[in-house]
């Protein structure tokens, strides 16, 4: 499955993007779910002495999972297909290795 078709996938499921506060309601999610990932990560620091060969690998892929749903509908939103924004993102990160760049801040490194 490629990223288009995922998010057309995803979208089958997805509220119509005209609902009421539906983006607000996307961006909401997408934290909660990120802050569901930092959550976890702190239990392992926590209690597991930072071990993360501990981490139940299935459940880091339904987090992931989850937050890959609410991007590609966000990206939906603003009529960006995530094909288009893996490959942007890739390209940025190419561009910023090969000047030596990609370390630091800011998106003008």
């Amino acid at each position: 499955m490629n990223m288009d078709e995922y998010q057309q996938a995803a979208l089958r499921t997805a509220a119509p993007r005209d609902k009421l506060n539906e983006l607000f309601h996307l961006l909401l999610g997408l934290v909660g779910e990120t802050g569901e990932i930092a959550e976890k990560a702190k239990k392992i620091v926590r209690d597991k002495g930072s071990d993360f060969s501990q981490w139940d690998t299935e459940d880091v892929k339904k987090e992931l999972g989850d937050t890959l749903w609410y991007l590609a509908v966000i990206a939906d939103h603003f009529d960006l297909s995530l094909d288009d924004v893996a490959e942007h993102n890739i390209a940025k990160l190419a561009d910023r290795q090969r000047r030596g760049v990609l370390g630091g801040s800011g998106d003008d490194r």
